[in-house]
């Protein structure tokens, strides 16, 4: 009988050590510099990126894992990683080969591949057409008043950094798709709250900023087809000398130095391209890399 006791308290023993599932615990974060995949990254708070790269699928889709900003990782939402945009940032990532248009949040770090721009969740990368070990060419751009809305709302230990103004984008001809498999019916929107302040009417007229919802709604849409060719770019400079200096790093790639801008305020950056496929542009970056041009990119132009 004894035995049977002790036997049982074992048991609520090795019960009591067993830890709880992890809680989400989502925050609002821009974070230090940073170092993944051999290359340093400089985060820092932007509402008004826009920029095209090559997009890809987070390689892991273990759920519940805990992701940077301290959500838990759920790869059926349309969540993504990047490198340097605040965390969490909503923003609209464009297949530039398919025209098919999906806004995700970013909550995580990454991709860990520095010739990637956007590291998407398996759900987004489904609707996108974009398959796992696969690529494709793409435009990323922050949605800025539900992003700021997201900064306002969420726990921020940080000091928040200059906020850089949006910039007037063009409009683009665009037709609502049919909801794709799976895709959910509704949206669950969050009523944008009134941010804490001492009531003076500046603080009042950001309440109306509408905040983003935890899970986004799958709301797929078609844009103009627009893909283009793919280059490595360094550094952009003021001046042509300090740019060819660069350029002279890279002799064995064959850099072209370009000049951008009217006369008098033109700026020069440094380009190795165009290339016909994913595999050139990755080694060209990776030559890029090799030769201490830590800002070298693949973008798409």
């Amino acid at each position: 009988m004894k035995r049977l006791v002790l036997v049982g308290l074992l048991v609520l023993a090795g019960c009591a050590r067993t830890p709880p599932p992890p809680i989400a615990q989502p925050r609002y974060v821009v974070g230090e510099p940073y170092q993944m995949g051999g290359v340093w990254s400089y985060p820092r708070e932007d509402f008004a990126l826009n920029q095209t790269g090559l997009a890809s699928v987070i390689a892991d889709q273990r759920s519940g894992r805990r992701t940077a900003n301290g959500e838990i990782h759920d790869p059926t939402a349309l969540v993504a990683a990047h490198r340097t945009l605040q965390m969490p940032a909503v923003v609209t990532v464009t297949n530039l080969e398919s025209g098919l248009q999906l806004q995700v949040r970013v909550n995580d770090r990454g991709p860990a591949n520095p010739g990637r721009v956007i590291d998407l969740s398996r759900r987004a990368g489904e609707l996108l057409g974009i398959r796992p070990g696969g690529t494709a060419q793409v435009r990323v751009e922050v949605v800025g008043e539900q992003s700021r809305g997201i900064s306002a709302a969420l726990p921020n230990t940080e000091t928040p950094a200059l906020q850089i103004a949006a910039a007037p984008i063009a409009s683009v001809e665009r037709e609502d798709l049919a909801p794709p498999p799976g895709a959910a019916q509704a949206a669950r929107v969050r009523e944008a709250r009134r941010l804490p302040g001492d009531g003076r009417a500046g603080v009042a007229e950001q309440a109306a900023v509408s905040v983003a919802p935890d899970r986004l709604p799958e709301r797929l849409v078609r844009v103009a087809v627009m893909p283009g060719s793919l280059y490595v770019e360094g550094a952009t400079f003021s001046r042509r000398d300090m740019a060819e200096r660069q350029a002279a790093r890279l002799a064995g790639l064959r850099p072209v130095v370009e000049a951008q801008g009217p006369r008098g305020r033109q700026t020069f950056r440094v380009r190795l391209g165009p290339f016909n496929s994913v595999p050139e542009a990755d080694r060209a970056l990776e030559g890029s890399l090799r030769a201490g041009v830590s800002e070298a990119r693949i973008l798409v132009d």
